[in-house]
């Protein structure tokens, strides 16, 4: 991997910090990285990683790109590029190419995102609900409504999707896992699960009914270019 910048001192008048600091620190907290962790990921040092957060800083592209990677995010959702502007419509490449990610590769890109989308089928009919989720081992935990069309598929087949685009290179990825759903009824897994979720559900409201995908097969692709 090539290695990144080491910590430039910073000129006059760039203390301070800006929207990518800002948004760079957020998206490593989420993940519970440290600096260091973070600089491990991605071929630099806890002290770059921390002038970036902290100074106003202009690195190079493949720079962000590295640590956009290691983050499972975007260079767009780094810099805010794409704040006001609908995602996918970048013009494609004509040397793109669809990868197949590894397992191994799949669970890291799980453990980078916190909202998906669950689909089940219902007597209504196909379902698809983003839920904020946390990986739990090898499942995929998340809560909904009791009595809600999701929570009414346990013990049923269904899919769990995260991706990712990035309008910047035309290209990213999305991880599927397929496998079966459960209700999570055990007083000490829900209290675990409780504790260690990243964030309530957005969609507020009483959604504590805690339910796991168990998947059978996780799968995932990337587009890459050259």
């Amino acid at each position: 991997m090539k290695s990144l910048p080491r910590t430039p001192s910073p000129p006059h008048g760039t203390t301070g910090r800006t929207d990518l600091g800002r948004r760079l620190a957020a998206h490593r907290e989420a993940l519970g990285l440290s600096r260091e962790e973070l600089g491990r990921h991605c071929g630099a040092d806890g002290k770059y990683i921390a002038y970036l957060e902290e100074h106003a800083a202009s690195p190079a592209t493949g720079t962000l790109v590295r640590i956009a990677h290691a983050l499972g995010v975007t260079v767009d959702d780094l810099t805010g590029a794409n704040a006001h502007r609908s995602r996918g419509r970048a013009t494609a490449h004509r040397d793109t190419t669809l990868l197949t990610l590894a397992v191994a590769e799949c669970r890291r890109l799980l453990g980078t995102h916190g909202v998906g989308r669950i689909a089940v089928f219902g007597a209504e009919g196909p379902s698809l609900v983003p839920v904020n989720y946390t990986v739990a081992g090898h499942h995929i935990a998340f809560r909904t409504r009791a009595g809600s069309a999701v929570a009414r598929a346990a013990g049923t087949d269904a899919a769990f999707e995260i991706d990712h685009i990035d309008d910047v290179t035309a290209g990213g990825w999305s991880v599927q896992a397929v496998g079966r759903l459960e209700a999570v009824t055990d007083a000490e897994e829900i209290r675990h699960l409780s504790a260690t979720a990243r964030s309530r559900p957005w969609a507020g409201a009483d959604r504590t009914h805690w339910m796991r995908l168990v998947p059978s097969s996780l799968t995932g692709r990337r587009v890459v270019h050259g």
